[in-house]
């Protein structure tokens, strides 16, 4: 039985963020560089990125193409793969809003099922039960930074003739079977570099793909269809004014400032990710015990990026979810809730005439859900700070 906790008064304690992103030295004198350098906008700083990530990832063949948010990239990779009117395109309800409304810029429709509740992730089981003659992709969310059953989705893929184009915003740099996601062998996948990313270039994201034609297609729709790089032609020696539209495309082209950022962010994501691992451990172990379901690990050999540590409450607890976020901002603790599924927002629930008994997993973990604070930047004492006032609440 829930009972009613005082809130205690506030804490003298310094506010302890939900996420601050870790911008050294490197990454500011990357930023001048840009500014100095006269060319701020899509240049060789971009183009630089796109290389050195692609060989980040370490697979040859590999295109990269970066773009001004994951959102854009999503929706490039959809266009691109033929995505349209009369297509249903399958993801999972328990996402943050912009996987599906990039189907719905389109003209598809979209497809939400629920996840498997061991790892969070969309359920393959579920998915392969929701296809229809009408669909024509997946989109999987390795959420929270643990991957998706990709060897079972590509295999569903595979066997329905379906394109897959992976929500990989927080899984920089997660495994699955020993692989980087993004070189899984999917159509394409899509990386995030918002502000609380694993790394971030401020806003931005990237889109990489085996395929040279999806992603020539992806390069001359992400500014405008024009059929010529603009630093192509303001950079040549000779006259090369010319272009052409070939295609009515987007604006979604990134800056070379956010590019510099991302150029030194890249160099650090593994030590990002060491660190993040080793938050995850302390709270792992300073919360063992409490009325709460832990965070999955990731698979025997594989790497959890850790961009989310979300602890999921038990019915046994003494404060419901909503009471303990209050309790943890009274102690100046930030955290969030991720997420709100898609099945109660008003869009989706009224466009699709969703309930959340079509979502019962989903919709138990939103219930009972709490994003903690996880970022590189966060000191030992600050994890003990956290498990400190989560078992004083719970305990």
């Amino acid at each position: 039985m829930t009972v009613a906790v005082p809130t205690p008064p506030p804490s003298p304690l310094p506010f302890l963020p939900f996420a601050l992103p870790d911008i050294g030295e490197e990454e500011i004198a990357e930023v001048v560089d840009t500014l100095r350098s006269g060319w701020v906008t899509t240049g060789p700083k971009a183009r630089r990125f796109e290389e050195d990530f692609a060989a980040w990832l370490g697979d040859p063949g590999l295109h990269a193409l970066a773009v001004n948010s994951a959102t854009a990239g999503l929706h490039l990779a959809l266009e691109a793969l033929g995505m349209g009117p009369g297509d249903e395109v399958i993801t999972t309800t328990h996402t943050f809003t912009a996987t599906a409304e990039v189907v719905r810029y389109l003209g598809a429709d979209v497809v939400l099922v629920d996840i498997d509740p061991a790892t969070m992730c969309i359920d393959p089981a579920l998915v392969e039960a929701a296809i229809t003659p009408r669909t024509k992709a997946i989109v999987p969310v390795h959420y929270g930074g643990l991957a998706a059953d990709m060897p079972a989705l590509l295999n569903i893929a595979k066997r329905h003739g379906l394109k897959i184009v992976e929500d990989a915003a927080h899984a920089l740099p997660a495994t699955s079977g020993g692989r980087l996601v993004g070189t899984l062998g999917s159509d394409a996948t899509v990386f995030s570099f918002y502000a609380n990313k694993n790394i971030t270039t401020g806003e931005g994201g990237m889109v990489v793909t085996h395929d040279a034609a999806l992603a020539a297609r992806i390069k001359v729709m992400r500014l405008h269809g024009i059929s010529r790089d603009a630093f192509d032609r303001f950079t040549a020696k000779v006259p090369s004014w010319y272009y052409e539209i070939v295609a009515p495309g987007f604006k979604y082209n990134l800056t070379d400032i956010a590019a510099a950022l991302g150029l030194q962010q890249l160099k650090r994501a593994h030590t990002f990710q060491q660190r993040r691992a080793q938050i995850a451990k302390g709270y792992d172990d300073g919360l063992r015990g409490l009325p709460l379901t832990l965070p999955p690990q990731a698979r025997a050999g594989d790497v959890h990026s850790w961009h989310l540590y979300v602890i999921r409450l038990l019915p046994a607890a003494p404060l419901t979810r909503d009471a303990l976020i209050e309790r943890l901002f009274a102690e100046r603790i930030g955290c969030s809730v991720h997420y709100i599924p898609l099945h109660l927002q008003p869009y989706w629930r009224d466009r699709y005439r969703l309930s959340a008994a079509q979502f019962p997993q989903s919709q138990r973990a939103f219930e009972g859900l709490v994003s903690l604070p996880i970022y590189p930047r966060m000191s030992d004492a600050d994890v003990a700070r956290v498990c400190r006032a989560l078992r004083d609440a719970l305990g």
